[in-house]
């Protein structure tokens, strides 16, 4: 089984105490749609009975249809009502239990991966596990949107600038507490499928108008008018229906020459009302928010359009859509196409795009950066003893206390690091399984989240913006014909060229050129180190070669060792996970060999 991390009392309390309402919501709930639905079965067999005796049996007036098919509509109506409140209790009850479970440990496979930003060219984000399943992506990402997917794992694989860093921090701290805002923009999106895409939408709204012939504006007047009106008067009078007849070939002509056009027009639209909606809900919240902190009001502000709340912007746009939708229904469709409905429609479609079009890209942006935000506040409230590290403008450094892994139970054992200034680099070495990897990832994500904007696994963390690189999950390839060894140096040549730019580089590089003989690793080992911190960069390597460890006694390296031990008892190999100074003095391979029974 796996380990679980005890519950967080506080966040776990108040969302064990909201699911048990939304719990309880959603039985009365489903209590009520299911007497709604058997009403409506019964007001409609009644409807039966109340038309077969007024239309068939005459036995009362046909009036009675009235008031009965008033009562059908009306418990339609109250279903509707129901059904709509039992989803959203469902969907909110939902959200709680993922939210319960990342408090317990039991999140990976719970939520989105975020797989579609690995990269394997990317120097750190698969060895510090950002994105994939059990990923820091899935553990921090509640966004619904792919927009606010986007920005959140560019946030993870692009160190922000200090000011930066530290706008996000405020804006993340105003947001912690705000858990009602928070459940209201999730169960906005929750309606809407993981990921949803809206660049279509963007890309729509900002191209080019249509460029539609003059001549097509009073046609589309004229010709409904004649077809109309031919019709009218062949109602009333004995007239001949030719007229009417050859208006409509008429509007037949009109509709095959616009409608290539037209249908350019209304393509991207004609079945994203319900997306927009829910967009214009989100958006709804965000602007009534009496937000405090600047970079949460500069976005609040920046989403106003001619005037008007982007949520009114998109509304008109959606009651279009829907207008546009009216004429699927079998009854108005004759009279849609005497009116050239799709034309009229397709015009008023122009000019929203021609007014504010080009605007809906930045909202969705808007939107997106919220949701990243949202993303940091909610892990930010469930861990309430996670704090803001300290970015300085002057580096590199690193210097953190009571460093801990946010994926293992309270963060694990922790240690603590100190790098910049006179000390550049921590040659760690110690055993098999002793938890020197762990310790550089460690380090790796909690300067991934440091610069995203968030709080971060330590009791004290102060570092400079730092690019990140990694060697902790290089691998050979036999489709590339690609040895280990040969995968390593190649990161370590993009690390040398990454250590060139700024920012300066932070590298964690796990168990040194270990696929060579020991002087070639020795003399490499030398040389790659050399030329990173003559680069500026800072950083730690993890070893078994002790003599990669006397490396830290030159002068000219600014470098010290430290190591991870371990002990036998009773047959058993035991970790205690704590960072020491100096050289590790035991090698434990020889009597790991013994203890499974390996005649060594």
């Amino acid at each position: 089984m796996p380990v679980t991390a005890p519950m967080r009392a506080d966040a776990a309390a108040e969302y064990a105490h909201r699911l048990d309402g939304f719990r309880a919501c959603l039985a009365q709930a489903e209590r009520r749609e299911e007497f709604y639905g058997n009403a409506r079965v019964a007001a409609f067999v009644l409807g039966l009975i109340v038309a077969g005796g007024a239309l068939i049996g005459q036995w009362f007036s046909p009036l009675w249809l009235v008031p009965t098919g008033m009562v059908f509509l009306f418990l339609v109506h109250r279903h509707g009502k129901v059904l709509a409140s039992a989803g959203r209790s469902r969907r909110a009850a939902a959200w709680y239990e993922r939210g319960l479970a990342r408090l317990a440990g039991q999140w990976p496979g719970t939520g989105q991966t975020g797989e579609r930003f690995q990269n394997e060219q990317q120097p750190f984000a698969l060895d510090l596990d950002l994105f994939g399943k059990g990923s820091l992506f899935e553990l921090l990402s509640t966004a619904r949107l792919r927009a606010g997917e986007d920005i959140l794992a560019s946030w993870l694989t692009t160190p922000a600038l200090p000011a930066q860093v530290r706008e996000r921090q405020v804006a993340v701290a105003e947001l912690r507490p705000l858990l009602d805002l928070r459940e209201d923009l999730a169960l906005q999106a929750s309606s809407l499928p993981p990921g949803l895409d809206l660049e279509a939408l963007a890309d729509w709204a900002k191209a080019p108008l249509l460029q539609l012939p003059a001549a097509a504006g009073w046609l589309a007047v004229v010709l409904p008018v004649l077809a109309l009106g031919s019709l009218l008067v062949w109602a009333l009078f004995p007239v001949p229906l030719a007229p009417f007849l050859l208006a409509v070939l008429l509007e037949i002509g009109f509709t095959v020459w616009m409608g290539p056009r037209i249908w350019t027009a209304l393509k991207p639209v004609e079945r994203r009302a319900r997306d927009l909606s829910l967009l214009a809900g989100m958006l709804a919240r965000l602007e009534r928010e009496p937000f405090t902190a600047p970079l949460l009001r500069r976005l609040q502000q920046g989403l106003y359009s001619e005037g008007l709340p982007p949520s009114r912007q998109i509304a008109r746009l959606v009651n279009l859509i829907d207008l546009l939708n009216s004429q699927r229904n079998q009854l108005f469709m004759p009279l849609a196409f005497l009116l050239l409905w799709s034309y009229h429609l397709a015009v008023r479609l122009e000019r929203w795009r021609g007014g504010v079009g080009p605007a809906l890209a930045h909202w969705l942006e808007t939107v997106g950066q919220f949701e990243a935000l949202c993303a940091l506040a909610s892990y930010a409230y469930e861990h309430p003893d996670d704090p803001f590290p300290e970015v300085v403008d002057e580096g590199p450094c690193f210097e953190g206390e009571g460093l801990g892994h946010p994926f293992l139970p309270g963060g694990g054992v922790r240690n603590a690091l100190q790098l910049g200034g006179p000390l550049r680099l921590l040659i760690v070495s110690g055993s098999n399984m002793s938890g020197k990897s762990t310790f550089l990832r460690t380090v790796g994500v909690n300067a991934v989240l440091a610069l995203a904007g968030a709080p971060v696994r330590a009791t004290r963390l102060k570092l400079s913006r730092l690019a990140l690189g990694a060697t902790l999950r290089v691998q050979d390839s036999l489709q590339s014909g690609r040895s280990r060894f040969y995968a390593e140096v190649t990161r370590i040549r993009q690390l040398l060229d990454l250590a060139g730019q700024p920012p300066p580089l932070l590298f964690l590089l796990d168990e040194l050129l270990h696929g060579t003989n020991s002087h070639d690793r020795r003399v490499g080992a030398e040389g790659v180190l050399r030329g990173l911190l003559e680069r500026g960069a800072i950083g730690l390597i993890t070893t078994h070669d002790l003599s990669v460890t006397d490396l830290a006694q030159r002068a000219d390296f600014g470098a010290t060792n430290a190591h991870f031990r371990d002990h036998f008892e009773n047959g058993q190999m035991v970790f205690d996970y704590q960072l020491r100074p100096g050289v590790v003095p035991v090698s434990n391979a020889l009597a790991l060999m013994r203890a499974i029974g390996l005649e060594v």
